[in-house]
């Protein structure tokens, strides 16, 4: 039987392991232990040796003994920081940190919910389907971990991807792709009291620039944001460099590509307003993922939701995640909400009930 006592104890253990993004061999050998002991296949990656990790992803296999169609769970085995020497806290319904660190629910959650699934199909030895697991790597670091994975020993193309936030219910079908920009301005050094006319000041070059970008929500599916502007120093020099970085994010590919145009046009006009030097860079972080509401995969979800008395609620996204990049291999994903609350924080928790809710909706799918 599912026991709300046992996925407590290993979800604990699990984030009192530290793995922060690149650093995840210890929880990597870990699992593949658990894993292997309770008799499932076992590959490991070499992911982490192509970007500087020391663990690679992780693919386990299940067969099953049912002719329903395989299904894949899917969660990363890293954490944001800062992480090292998580102190987690019971509080009645509450799991949560002392505040000093992040609680890691995201995603050590998704990786708790998936094995106290698997204890229970194991021990009832009841009918199942295939199942297979992938637990990756360096997720939160722009998604390292699965941008090198080929898919060499996952086969089944159906994933369930444990990370998202909120009550059990909500099933994100549909994420955006992401551009990082990068731009620098180049002016012309003066001295800011004595002659400033024979200079070009940078940071007025790229105000001009940004005030001229589509910044923020553009509409229902793109969003534009500048993160980060450096330059400059004494008040006494004219500025003559200036880089800012930015992104933007569409579901919708000509919309993307449009606003990438209409950034380098802005920046391209104030360098030529000024007679500065620009040079505009832009880099594809992921791709888009959608899945359709008529699809097998997207109806055992739903099915599995409501046999537990729960509203399925079908959302789109604006955030990235390990289904964007598989989606540029042939998987399609549906990323279901799983309990935790205010992740990337030293406030994050999770609801212990709604881990309870999210655990016997997966277990669900392993059968049903």
């Amino acid at each position: 039987m599912l026991s709300q006592e046992r996925i407590i104890d290993t979800f604990i253990k699990l984030v009192k392991i530290d793995s922060p993004s690149g650093e995840e061999k210890q929880i990597a050998d870990y699992l593949v232990d658990h894993l292997k002991d309770r008799g499932l296949e076992v590959k490991v990656d070499n992911a982490g040796e192509k970007f500087g990790g020391n663990a690679g992803n992780i693919v386990a296999y299940l067969k099953g003994n049912s002719q329903e169609k395989p299904i894949t769970f899917c969660a990363h085995m890293d954490q944001v920081s800062p992480c090292r020497g998580v102190n987690p806290i019971i509080d009645g319904n509450i799991i949560r940190t002392d505040g000093t660190t992040t609680l890691g629910a995201d995603d050590k959650l998704g990786i708790a919910i998936i094995l106290e699934a698997l204890e229970d199909i194991i021990e009832s030895n009841c009918e199942h389907r295939d199942i297979y697991i992938l637990f990756t790597v360096s997720e939160e670091d722009g998604l390292l971990g699965a941008k090198q994975f080929t898919g060499e020993n996952l086969p089944c193309k159906d994933l369930i991807v444990l990370d998202y936030l909120g009550k059990p219910g909500a099933v994100a079908y549909k994420a955006p792709a992401m551009e990082k920009i990068k731009c620098t301005f180049k002016g012309k050094k003066a001295h800011a009291g004595i002659e400033p006319e024979k200079g070009i000041n940078a940071i007025l070059v790229a105000a001009d620039a940004i005030s001229n970008m589509h910044i923020g929500r553009i509409d229902e599916l793109t969003t534009s944001n500048i993160g980060c502007i450096e330059g400059g120093g004494a008040t006494n020099i004219v500025t003559d460099s200036v880089t800012f970085t930015a992104e933007i994010r569409s579901h919708i590919a000509d919309k993307l590509q449009e606003e990438i145009e209409h950034m380098e046009k802005c920046c391209r006009e104030a360098a030529q307003k000024f007679g500065a030097e620009y040079e505009f860079t832009h880099e594809n972080c992921y791709p888009p993922f959608s899945l359709d509401l008529e699809s097998d995969l997207y109806k055992l979800t739903e099915k599995a939701i409501l046999k537990e008395g729960i509203t399925p609620e079908p959302i789109v996204i604006g955030g990235g995640s390990d289904a964007n990049i598989l989606a540029a291999l042939g998987y399609q994903s549906a990323i279901l909400s799983i309990g935790m609350y205010e992740p990337h924080a030293v406030t994050e928790y999770l609801k212990i009930d709604e881990m309870w809710d999210t655990l016997k909706v997966v277990r669900n799918m392993m059968d049903i």
